[in-house]
């Protein structure tokens, strides 16, 4: 309350002002209940950061294992263009792990923190799945797949793995792993360490390892390191989505108050499927870095 009436009076200057924005999940997947980051999503919540004009600067929590390489590049994107529009410094604090696309979203930081324990890095592409040929033959399943095109069929699960399909899916990925280090390059310029051969390797460090390659500025958590910066009277702005109800999670577009009962369930229960895959890919995304 004193702090408040203190900033009325006359020649009071203004407690310095942080917009603080928290970027957490898988990038790209999204679910009814658990939505990813994607473009579209973090939009709204990106200008409404960018748009506090007494911030003196955004800060971007960042806790992501990383997912599509698309939409981590047009985050981090998005990110740079209103920084430079509003002519606002960003400070990135990675939590848990900043790791693939998540390092992507970091690097859109002017400067990098992280705690010493954090999981920073994996700069690299990566693409999963699974073959089903002997056990659709064990079961007694006959394959049929009719295409207009040769390549439609590419790495289909259920047919042998083809050469020139593997080598047309790696030659992708170094395009787009050479994309994702030129970023890296770019962003971090001489603070890089890149003598050591590990650092495009896909490989993920510590935090504290990672401030010795270069991956980021230095180790620290949020209050610390904004307080040094701007002063103890620092005022912090939180920044969040609108919150939805249950329903209209789990119903797209369903209003809480009206919803026809026969497509409700049967939307919900296409929703709930979804979500059951959806949580596994993205479990999975994150036990690669032990969470």
């Amino acid at each position: 309350m004193i702090k408040f009436f203190k900033k009325l009076l006359p020649g009071q200057k203004r407690a310095p002002v942080v917009a603080v924005l928290r970027l957490q999940g898988t990038i790209g997947a999204v679910t009814p209940l658990r939505p990813g980051l994607t473009l579209q999503h973090v939009d709204p919540i990106l200008e409404k950061a960018f748009a506090v004009k007494k911030a003196k600067a955004v800060a971007l929590l960042i806790n992501s294992p990383g997912g599509s390489p698309v939409q981590s590049s047009q985050i981090f994107h998005r990110i740079r263009q209103l920084a430079d529009e509003k002519d606002k410094q960003v400070l990135v604090f990675i939590e848990d792990v900043g790791a693939s696309g998540g390092y992507m979203l970091a690097l859109a930081g002017d400067e990098i923190y992280a705690d010493v324990s954090s999981i920073v890095g994996s700069i690299g592409v990566v693409s999963a799945g699974f073959g089903f040929v002997d056990a659709i033959k064990k079961l007694g399943i006959e394959r049929r797949v009719h295409t207009a095109g040769e390549n439609k069929s590419i790495l289909d699960p259920f047919m042998p793995s083809k050469k020139a399909d593997v080598d047309r899916l790696k030659a992708l990925q170094l395009e787009v792993h050479e994309a994702f280090k030129d970023m890296v390059r770019q962003r971090r310029g001489g603070k890089l360490k890149e003598e050591d051969k590990d650092l495009f390797s896909g490989a993920f460090w510590s935090g504290g390892q990672a401030k010795a390659l270069g991956l980021i500025d230095d180790v620290g958590n949020m209050h610390a390191v904004l307080k040094a910066k701007f002063g103890d009277d620092l005022e912090l702005k939180p920044i969040s989505a609108p919150k939805k109800g249950l329903l209209s999670r789990l119903i797209p577009g369903a209003s809480e108050e009206r919803a026809d009962a026969g497509a409700a369930i049967e939307r919900m229960s296409s929703g709930l499927g979804d979500e059951l895959i959806s949580s596994l890919e993205a479990r999975a995304v994150w036990a690669r870095f032990g969470l």
